[in-house]
């Protein structure tokens, strides 16, 4: 009788603690929950993706479904539909469940034009109320490269006046990781920017898995941008090793430039053909005497739509295939080495990677007008093999956006490179300083100026 009151006793404590447990558990992740959307304190995806999950599955009792932050109104008359969160009228955000549709009455999501659909987007006021002043930008990150990206579009947006719509393609695992992230961005900068947020995608018929693992994860995804873009004019590709020092309007003004058959512009692979790859090494046909590299692409979709690009890449890609190195780019070179009218070429400053300072300054125009945009190409924005580029973005990463730009941004980018001054890049650090005191020494113009008080009469 004793040890049968024993053990009912033991089991009622057992139960006890585990009602504890789980509820101290459910508390603490959903705070954590909270704290992520008014701080930075969860960096990798892992984290972000495992608080999801929980908060998903404890908050609603169903796996998979949206949290909803039950502050916001809802869009819609049921709670199955959409949700809608609006911040004092300043943006809309939209996350679609697979096959779901969207509201007939939502403008939000291009549901009358053919062509991919976000996943997740958000729209600011600005965007709204200036659609067709709106600069495009697409970008495609898998793997490790979502803080990476993250950089990317931070410098897009700071010195960019105009609207800024960005296509991110994502796989999975990253796309959580950059609604909450950039929802995390100032209203100010919310408010001037849509995202759109999309899954990889290659078409039904190739395989998908070699397109995706065919040079950089997923890099090649920009090949058929304009048949999964079909709403879209015109963009400007970038690779996520891309940090902009000037202002998006300046490159995005290359396009008046295009005549009647271009529609795609590129810079140069290398200025010296000394050191040129395509011209030593290339097994196939490319562009020009030294090729072309394509981390960063203007883009005119409405005239690649009317070419044979989609079905030539995939040509050169079968024919190809054994003897291409850089992947997506040597498909781009043999395109238009056999299309040459069809590509309008710019200079190294806008393109501006560590082959134009590794050896010796080979990038004049650079020299002259500093660099437009610089290209981390080969991780050297994570490793030690050219510091000023690690310097360059370990600035931009720790920038907070709303912070000071010349007084912050400036001066610590200053004083970074310094540090790096006896490098071979770092020994021609002021390219990389040129446009970004260009863009403060215009803000401080337009500033305006304080009144000179009259002497006072004694």
């Amino acid at each position: 009788m004793r040890r049968k009151m024993l053990f009912r006793i033991g089991l009622s404590v057992v139960i006890f603690v585990s009602v504890l447990l789980f509820y101290y558990n459910n508390i603490r992740d959903q705070n954590k929950l909270k704290k992520l959307k008014i701080g930075e304190q969860y960096e990798s995806v892992e984290q972000i993706d495992g608080l999801i999950a929980k908060y998903k599955e404890n908050d609603t009792g169903q796996k998979g479904s949206n949290p909803v932050d039950e502050s916001k109104p809802l869009n819609g008359e049921t709670e199955d539909e959409d949700r809608l969160e609006k911040d004092v009228g300043v943006e809309e955000k939209t996350v679609l469940k697979k096959d779901e549709k969207p509201h007939e009455h939502s403008k939000i999501l291009h549901s009358s034009t053919p062509g991919l659909r976000p996943v997740i987007q958000r729209v600011g006021n600005l965007v709204r109320s200036n659609p067709k002043q709106a600069l495009h930008v697409s970008v495609v990150a898998c793997g490790d490269r979502g803080e990476e990206t993250l950089v990317l579009l931070k410098s897009a947006v700071l010195f960019t006046t105009s609207p800024l719509v960005f296509h991110i393609f994502s796989e999975k695992e990253l796309q959580n990781f950059f609604q909450l992230k950039l929802d995390l961005w100032p209203k100010d900068f919310l408010e001037k920017i849509e995202y759109n947020i999309y899954d990889i995608t290659f078409p039904s018929e190739e395989n998908a898995d070699e397109w995706k693992k065919l040079f950089k994860l997923c890099a090649s995804q920009r090949l058929f941008l304009p048949s999964l873009l079909m709403h879209i004019d015109s963009l400007i590709y970038v690779d996520t090793d891309i940090i902009f020092l000037s202002p998006l309007e300046e490159l995005w003004s290359f396009f008046a430039h295009f005549n009647g058959t271009q529609l795609v512009a590129l810079a140069p692979e290398h200025e010296d053909a000394n050191v040129g790859w395509y011209n030593r090494f290339a097994r196939h046909p490319y562009y020009g005497p030294l090729g072309v590299n394509s981390g960063v692409m203007l883009m005119n979709l409405t005239r690649l739509r009317e070419t044979t690009w989609m079905s030539s890449i995939l040509k050169y890609y079968k024919e190809y295939r054994l003897k291409i190195t850089w992947g997506d780019q040597d498909l781009i070179n043999i395109y238009f080495h056999y299309h040459p009218d069809q590509l309008y070429e710019y200079s190294c400053e806008w393109n501006y990677r560590p082959d134009h300072c590794m050896y010796m300054s080979v990038c004049k125009t650079a020299e002259k007008n500093g660099a437009y945009v610089v290209h981390g190409c080969r991780r050297v924005m994570h490793n030690d093999k050219q510091p000023a580029f690690k310097a360059i973005y370990d600035t931009f990463k720790q920038h907070q956006l709303g912070d000071n730009i010349e007084t912050q941004l400036l001066e610590n980018l200053k004083k970074n490179l310094q540090s790096t001054s006896t490098t071979p890049c770092g020994k021609v650090g002021s390219i990389f300083l040129q446009q970004l005191e260009k863009f403060v020494n215009k803000q401080q113009h337009f500033l305006p100026k304080k009144p000179i008080p009259e002497k006072l009469n004694r």
